[in-house]
């Protein structure tokens, strides 16, 4: 008799290395000749980045700089979300960004109907949370199912976990 495996979808990130990432491109555009004399600086917050900058195409650098880093450090770039450019005080601007946890419902639901779309006979998917959980009698269908989530983008890094 088999009995059910199962695994966790969840898009998570680790704030350490969020953390490791902002301080080596604070460093980087502190020691840059492009960004000398310029206000430009990103400082990390409970809500996530502030990015700030003298003007629009120096807030590009800055972004650069920070994408840069998350990339070396295996930081998927998805996990970030930008919110529109705002003027700051002194004719500077900032921007805020947030770092997206857990998986929001609206996705959530992508991706149940994606793993529905499989048509695969006893593969159940159910949104726990900020999380999904998919579960089935048999290994290759639910490694069907991460394949398939692999292949797919929904706009967030999706990790797999909890694989029983």
């Amino acid at each position: 008799m088999a009995s059910d495996n199962s695994f966790d979808i969840v898009s998570e990130v680790d704030m350490q290395e969020v953390r490791n990432a902002v301080d080596q491109a604070t460093k980087e555009i502190s020691q840059r000749f492009d960004f000398k004399g310029s206000c430009s600086r990103i400082d990390l917050e409970e809500a996530g980045i502030v990015l700030h900058s003298d003007d629009d195409g120096k807030l590009k650098s800055v972004v650069r700089v920070l994408e840069e880093r998350f990339v070396k450090r295996g930081i998927p770039i998805k996990s970030l979300e930008y919110k529109d450019v705002e003027p700051a005080s002194g004719a500077t601007v900032r921007q805020q960004v947030t770092i997206q946890q857990g998986i929001p419902t609206d996705k959530a639901k992508q991706i149940v109907k994606t793993i529905k779309s499989l048509k695969l006979n006893k593969v159940q998917a159910q949104i726990q949370g900020e999380q999904v959980r998919v579960s089935g009698k048999k290994r290759d269908d639910l490694q069907a199912v991460i394949a398939k989530l692999k292949d797919s983008d929904f706009g967030l890094p999706l990790q797999f976990s909890n694989y029983r």
